[in-house]
């Protein structure tokens, strides 16, 4: 089984933080010219919480004999309705009661051979873990109300508290208790 290590302990390893943005880009399903719309979506998902939050991020280390990085998560405990930091996101003002409610974040990615394996089920506790440490009161996620993760995040106890249009499309926002 793969194994769950604190980004923080490992960020100094150039090769890992390149490992984690393929895994970032491959599992985004888009394809960028490198430029700055591809540096623009890489900082709103994944380079803004590595940079002010890595004590939150995780990195998912491949089975012992292969140990390269199966996946990531990056989090965020400070409700992101309240934070000028995630203005760009404008969802965030329709679901603001519930980040009130479930105020810490996540994004989580993992590369397609460890997918429905309970890898990425890891991840996700380990950050709880903290978050509940530190006094979160709730997790959440926004993603969008078709995609495939839903059911990931209902068996990681994720339920489905809201949901709005955003770009075109409806998303949903998943929260899940930690008290």
């Amino acid at each position: 089984m793969p194994d769950v290590v604190p980004f923080i302990d490992v960020r100094d390893d150039r090769a890992i933080v390149g490992a984690v943005e393929a895994v970032f880009f491959e599992a985004s399903g888009r394809t960028f010219e490198p430029g700055p719309e591809r540096d623009a979506f890489r900082e709103r998902w994944l380079g803004r919480y590595l940079e002010r939050w890595p004590e939150l991020a995780f990195v998912l280390r491949g089975h012992a004999l292969n140990r390269r990085i199966a996946g990531y998560l990056v989090g965020c405990l400070d409700n992101p309705a309240e934070s000028p930091l995630f203005a760009d996101l404008p969802y965030f003002e329709t679901f603001a009661p519930l980040c009130a409610r479930y105020p810490a974040h996540l994004h989580i990615n993992l590369a397609p051979a460890f997918r429905g394996q309970g890898a990425g089920g890891l991840l996700i506790e380990a950050f709880a873990a903290v978050a509940r440490r530190r006094g979160a009161p709730g997790l959440h996620v926004v993603t969008g109300a078709g995609a495939r993760n839903v059911g990931f995040y209902g068996r990681a106890g994720f339920i489905e508290a809201g949901r709005t249009s955003w770009n075109g499309h409806d998303v949903v926002f998943l929260g899940r208790p930690l008290a």
